[in-house]
């Protein structure tokens, strides 16, 4: 027989994080479980409400099917004793539970041995079932979970009821460890403002029975109601949801019941810059603001009213009849929280950037790294040498400079100090407001970009060089200090500032050098900080180190296949020519893709391994790439020498000017050159007895292998 099983494990309102979290832990336990208990089923479905965990399977068979096995026993020869069951025989029976005369023998690959047939009935489903709950709710992970009353569980929430049933059978579960204690049983709870459910008489009855309860179980069900009611709701308004799939994964997990309703922004408050009615509502309320079609992206607009329509969505989670009243107290709340955000504004305003900059050295950066106005000079020193580096013009250095000065003066106004996540962002619209340079407030309003996986960087010039200053002066100070990230700990993002420096580099195409930054700034940083005793070269070299580390992750993230990473950025490539100019390796990165794509990479990757090989014979040093200052002309004893000296005189411009796409072709070229010169009518061989005509031909091979080397280690393509 077969039946539906139905575990709903009901509590206090759980965390929408953890809703998702549970869901995917319960189901993987859930399937593993009955798979090893031989528990066959149909359709296992786990889902969930703020109050409740739910599992269903159909189709639960009633208890194990019998599980029969042979058991090979010891050699028949140790096993019996003048043809009877010897000791070991009958230790073995013992064992295996059966009488010595059921034993059998049969043959073996290692000779005759003893075997046991063994049946071990099944047991109830049910009974399993009643053992295993308990560890299905303990098992469960989750961030602060609690205990409640005087009892010992641990949970996300209070857990309040539990629901067991096989088919019409009540599974019997007890918690002994919650207070009060939890007990299964056949009742479960609808939604808060509906009236007690009654009983349940078998498992399919529950779904149903939510529904007219008021609770929408299904969560893909609740997931495509909320979208497109909002979908519909911001089409109706003339605007655009703007509902990041965060914040829409967290109202599917908010609500039992959903309900999208319509609300107003007060029109004082579109007065305030659109980023802070957003982050109010997105962040602290969970709603969807509403945005003004084909409305003009700037981060330093001051006012919401070209920005954001009046009004707003919100998830409810009541009655149908309480729509009204539920909009009517969401308004009040925004408008308490806006009003809020309208004071700091208007107290921010009341102070300059300048002054602000100055009450930045009674804030503590880090402990030995004095404060942030002392971080702010840092920047500034790391903006001058990243200007003469990149021998920026005037305009763009002095616009550096200024941005630099005040990059951090909105850490200590009102407004940053309430929402920390518009740090930035409020200074760059202070900064514009007080007349400073455009491009100087867009950088101060953009210099945390990117903020993460996935974040656009930088999109101006000033911008790009504030972030990378910021990010520098972080990884230079921490480093100092002697802190490292190390597994999962980097509390002071130090891995996502590396991957930051390396994503602006990329986006701008700029040719800088950091390992010589990285050395002077080592240098200068040692004067800074003598108490810390560090040596200016090893904190270069660990800076480097995970500079290089970032370029190959981010690689990595960016899809190209590990063998041409490890080729550009491998073991094999020096730090010092990876670090001297990033965007170089990203630029033959992308040569060695379009050579594979359009089938060009394995002709010159025949050519360069067979020339390698061979090469590794001779002592020639790998920066060689001019044929004339190691290859003797007059040593040669075949056409196809010459032939190849030909093919080297042509790449060795290319190599040393590092004109990537020539050499590829030119690599090409050399293929039948090379191929006259191992294998044609004028081959010759290399491993000559004479020694001088041996190193001479070694040396074609050399030059070969160190021009390609210049493209890509080669070593590592994987044919």
């Amino acid at each position: 027989m077969a039946n539906t099983f139905l575990l709903e494990i009901g509590t206090e309102e759980l965390p929408a994080d953890f809703v998702r979290s549970a869901l995917q832990q319960l189901e993987r336990r859930v399937r593993t479980d009955l798979k090893e208990l031989r528990l066959d089923h149909g359709q296992l479905s786990v889902t969930g409400t703020p109050r409740r965990l739910l599992v269903q399977i159909s189709d639960l068979i009633d208890s194990q099917p019998d599980l029969e096995e042979d058991r090979k026993g010891p050699p028949l020869s140790q096993a019996l004793v003048d043809g009877q069951p010897g000791p070991a025989a009958i230790g073995f029976a013992k064992r295996c539970g059966v009488d010595p005369s059921q034993l059998e023998s049969r043959e073996t690959p290692k000779g005759p041995c003893l075997f046991a047939s063994i049946c071990t009935p099944g047991q109830e489903s049910s009974v399993l079932l009643q053992d295993f709950i308990p560890q299905w709710i303990d098992c469960l992970q989750g961030r602060r979970f609690m205990r409640w009353g005087s009892g010992e569980q641990r949970f996300s929430r209070p857990v309040r009821w539990l629901v067991a049933l096989l088919g019409e059978t009540l599974i019997p579960v007890t918690l002994n460890a919650s207070d009060p204690l939890v007990r299964s049983g056949r009742q479960s709870r609808g939604h808060r403002l509906h009236d007690p459910l009654a009983e349940l008489k078998s498992a399919d009855e529950l779904p149903a029975r939510l529904a007219e309860a008021g609770v929408m179980v299904d969560r893909d069900q609740r997931a495509e109601t909320i979208r497109s009611s909002i979908a519909a709701e911001a089409a109706s308004c003339g605007g655009e949801a703007d509902c990041p799939e965060s914040l829409f994964q967290e109202l599917v997990d908010l609500v039992e019941a959903p309900v999208v309703l319509k609300g107003e922004i007060a029109d004082q408050y579109l007065d305030l810059p659109p980023e802070v009615i957003v982050t109010v509502m997105q962040s602290h309320q969970r709603y969807v603001p509403l945005r003004q079609p084909n409305a003009t992206a700037d981060p330093l607009q001051l006012e919401a009213r070209n920005v954001l329509r009046s009004n707003f969505l919100l998830v409810g989670n009541g009655l149908p009849d309480a729509s009204d009243t539920i909009v009517s107290g969401n308004q009040r709340v925004l408008s308490a929280r806006l009003a809020d955000a309208e004071f700091f504004l208007n107290v921010d305003r009341l102070q300059p950037s300048e002054q602000r900059r100055q009450e930045l050295d009674r804030v503590t950066f880090a402990e030995g790294l004095g404060s942030l106005l002392d971080r702010t000079e840092r920047i500034s020193w790391v903006m001058d040498q990243l200007v003469q580096a990149l021998a920026t013009s005037d305009s763009l250095a002095g616009h550096g400079r200024r941005a630099a000065h005040l990059c951090k003066n909105d850490l200590v106004c009102q407004m940053v100090g309430e929402f920390p996540e518009l740090q930035g962002l409020m200074g760059g619209k202070y900064l514009l407001e007080e007349g400073e340079h455009r491009e100087v407030a867009l950088a101060v309003a953009e210099h945390y970009q990117p903020a993460g996986s996935g974040d656009a960087p930088p999109s101006s010039d000033v911008g790009a060089l504030l972030a990378l200053s910021e990010r520098l002066e972080l990884l230079l100070s921490i480093f100092a200090k002697g802190q490292r990230p190390s597994g999962s700990s980097d509390p002071y993002a130090l891995r996502r500032a590396g991957n930051g420096i390396v994503q602006i580099l990329w986006d701008r195409g700029w040719r800088l050098p950091l390992q010589t930054l990285l050395s002077t700034a080592s240098h200068h940083w040692a004067g800074l900080f003598p108490a810390f005793q560090f040596d200016a070269a090893s904190l270069a070299n660990d800076l480097g180190q995970l500079l290089r580390q970032r370029m190959v992750s981010q690689f990595e993230d960016d899809g190209f296949p590990p063998d041409l990473v490890q080729a550009v950025s491998g073991e094999a490539v020096s730090s010092a020519r990876l670090l001297q100019d990033p965007v170089d390796a990203r630029e033959r990165l992308l040569l060695l893709q379009d050579l594979r794509a359009d089938g060009r990479l394995q002709a010159v990757q025949a050519v360069v391994q067979r020339a390698s090989k061979l090469a590794e014979k001779g002592d020639l040093d790998t920066s060689q790439l001019v044929p004339a200052q190691v290859i003797k002309a007059s040593l040669f004893g075949s056409p196809s020498e010459s032939d190849l000296l030909k093919q080297l005189e042509s790449l060795s411009p290319l190599a040393k000017a590092c004109d990537y796409k020539g050499l590829a072709s030119e690599l090409q070229g050399a293929a039948r050159a090379l191929e006259a010169f191992f294998d044609g009518e004028n081959s010759v061989m290399v491993m000559a007895e004479d020694e001088a005509v041996r190193r001479n031909r070694l040396n074609l091979l050399g030059v070969l292998r160190n021009q390609a080397s210049v493209l890509a280690c080669f070593d590592n393509i994987q044919s």
